[in-house]
């Protein structure tokens, strides 16, 4: 089991996020540009909540408020678990399995790192198998 930091750099060069202030409608379009479907809400610098596609529909979408007027900061996920860069990937897919969520924020300390999603972590544990079932194979031919 690799720690999520080890992962984070393999898969990610940087992040996306969005200020509280900004409009749902504005969130929506970054989640669209940058092909993701979380966002980290940061002001001042430090991690205050997550947007994700689940916060809109769920929050704007089902309940018929209008995305050009209400706020991230209205319906984003703002008690936020994260994990620390030494964090194992399995000990993540576990919380993220028992929380159910797809994202989670890696922070050391106040400093915001990334966001890993369950997809990340799936192909990473996907890979390791592979890996696995390959070096078997050849300590089996060998």
């Amino acid at each position: 089991m690799k720690p999520i930091g080890t992962l984070l750099k393999n898969v990610h060069g940087q992040f996306w996020s969005v200020s509280p202030d900004e409009t749902v409608f504005n969130a929506l379009h970054l989640l669209a540009q940058h092909e993701v479907g979380a966002l980290m809400v940061i002001q001042d610098g430090k991690l205050v909540g997550v947007f994700s596609e689940r916060d809109y529909t769920r929050k704007v979408a089902l309940q018929g408020k209008n995305s050009k007027e209400t706020t991230v900061a209205s319906i984003m996920t703002s008690n936020v678990q994260t994990v620390t860069p030494s964090t194992g990937t399995r000990a993540c897919m576990a919380l993220m399995r028992e929380k159910k969520f797809r994202h989670l924020p890696v922070v050391d300390g106040d400093t915001v790192l990334g966001m890993i999603s369950i997809r990340d972590i799936m192909d990473d544990i996907i890979d390791d198998n592979e890996r696995t079932i390959s070096d078997l194979e050849s300590y089996i031919k060998s």
